[in-house]
Parts: structure tokens; sequence; C-alpha cells
């Protein structure tokens, strides 16, 4: 009887084993599925301030629309490796934890059929003890439920082995695919900041290069265009001479600039507008978040 108590106290401490993965890695899974939920959230974000940078860009002068076409294009490129990221934390983390659960179900089974064993063994046991306390003198039933009691014992020990070895390699592939979990994880986002770093650094020279002065002449260029140019400086003499004042009520009343001026000059000011971004036709504003991952 003290054996069967000892395997007893084995079967749970393999099944604590279990339900102890099952808890972890259905958490596991749940996290890095919101992780990777909340990565393409961000991506999406990012994706419409590329589209604001461009539309911002396409009403502003020359060399500002410049410097936030080559921001947002180094934007866009960012995007991109985070769409990588994305794919890959699924394909590579979220969905390997999301099949891990048929391994434990599998496990499960096996130590479910080693209590059933074990519980047949049991019974012959306490019928062996009630038939000898009952009927001491009956050798041939007493020898025949020993037999059984001793089929028992071959079975849930030949069981027990078999069940050893299951959760050994449970276990051991258990550890093995945490180690490749994290490990992905870690090596899919080193990736994508080391890529990412390059291009912000890109960015960050793209704005540490942006002219303003320059782009200050332009719009005040442009803005003496359209309203025209004024001396601010006092006359030295307001009073006008008489002769000043027969000459000035025999012209005519004084024109302003005619419009087609104004217009030329404003056209000759503008650029066409900045193209959209090449990354920004290739993959859509919005993309689709990841599917939502169960958990195990």
């Amino acid at each position: 009887m003290n054996i069967v108590f000892s395997r007893d106290s084995q079967v749970r401490g393999m099944d604590n084993t279990v339900a102890n993965t099952e808890k972890y890695f259905g958490q596991f899974c749940s996290l890095l599925a919101a992780y990777t939920r909340k990565t393409a959230r961000l991506r999406n974000k990012a994706d419409q301030l590329v589209k604001q940078l461009i539309d911002f860009a396409n009403s502003e002068n020359p060399e500002l629309r410049a410097t936030m076409r080559g921001f947002a294009e180094d934007l866009a490129k960012v995007q991109d490796y985070r769409q990588a990221q994305v794919e890959r934390l699924e394909t590579k983390v979220v969905n390997p934890l999301k099949l891990y659960g048929a391994q434990i179900k599998q496990t499960r089974a096996e130590i479910k059929k080693f209590k059933r064993v074990q519980n047949r063994e049991i019974k012959q046991l306490e019928k062996l003890e009630k038939l000898r306390q009952k009927s001491p003198w009956d050798r041939q039933m007493i020898s025949q439920a020993e037999t059984r009691v001793q089929r028992a014992a071959m079975d849930s020990s030949r069981t027990t082995l078999q069940l050893e070895e299951t959760v050994d390699a449970f276990q051991r592939q258990k550890l093995k695919d945490l180690q490749t979990f994290f490990s992905n994880f870690v090596t899919i986002e080193m990736v994508f900041h080391a890529k990412a770093l390059e291009v912000y650094s890109s960015a960050f020279q793209t704005l540490e290069k942006y002219d303003l002065e320059r782009d200050l002449q332009d719009f005040r260029a442009k803005m003496q265009g359209v309203y025209g140019h004024y001396n601010t400086q006092p006359l030295a003499n307001t009073n006008p001479s008489p002769s000043v004042l027969q000459s000035l009520a025999s012209q005519s009343t004084i024109r302003s600039p005619g419009k087609e001026g104004e217009e030329s000059e404003d056209d000759s000011m503008e650029e066409a507008p900045v193209e959209d971004l090449r990354a920004l036709r290739q993959r859509p504003n919005a993309r689709e978040l990841p599917t939502t991952v169960r958990r195990t």
C-alpha cells in the first residue's frame, strides 16, 4: 500500500507540472498577443502621421517641403520594419504558443490513463483486505484476490514507467520551447530596433540640415510679392510745394497694380506638390490588426 501512495504522490507532482505549464504558457500567449496587437496599432498611427506630414508639406515653402518629405519617407521606412516585426511576432512567438495546448492535452490524457490504472489497483487491494478480514480461512478466494492485486500492480508499475517517460519528454520539450519562444522574441525586437535606429538617425540628420533662414527668405519674398513693398522711413518734408500740388491736381487717379502681374508672380513662387510616398502606395494606411490569440 505504501508503494501505491508513493506512486500517487509522484503522479500529483507530474500533474502539477502540466497544470503549471498550462497556466503560465496561457498567460504568456495572451500577453504576447496583446503586445503584438499594440505594436500593430502603433504602426497604423505612425502611417497616419506620415500621411499628415505629406499633406502639410504640400502646403509649405520649398525648403520645408523637401525636409518634411524626407522625414516622412524615413518614418514610412520604420513602419515597414514594424510591419515585419508584427508578422514575425505572430509567426514565431504567438502562434506556437497557441498550438502548445495540444501537447498539454496529450500529456493530461496520459496522466488520466495512469489514474484509471491506479484506481483499479487500489480497488483490488481494498477487496483483498476485506476478504482477509471477513474470510481469513478461505485460502482459495484470498489467493485469487492476491493474483488480481499482483496483475493490477504490474499494470500500474508499467503505466507509471510510461508516464514518467512521457512527462520527462514533456518537461524537456517545454524548456526547449520556452527558450526558443523568447529567443525569437528578443531577436525580432533587436532586428527591428537596430533597423529603426539607423533610419531614425537619417531622419534626425534630415531635420538638422533644414535651412530655416532660407525658408524665411522665401516666405518674406512671397509675402512682399503679394502685398507689395512699403518703405517705412519718414519723409524729410511733409508739406508739398505749390508746383507739386498743381502737378497732382492735373494727374488722373492712380491705379493699383493689375491682377495679372500678381498672379504671374504667385505662380512663379509655387512649386509642384510633393508626390505621395512610394511606401504608402504600396502599404495601406491602416493595416489589419493581428487576430486575437486565444489562451491555451
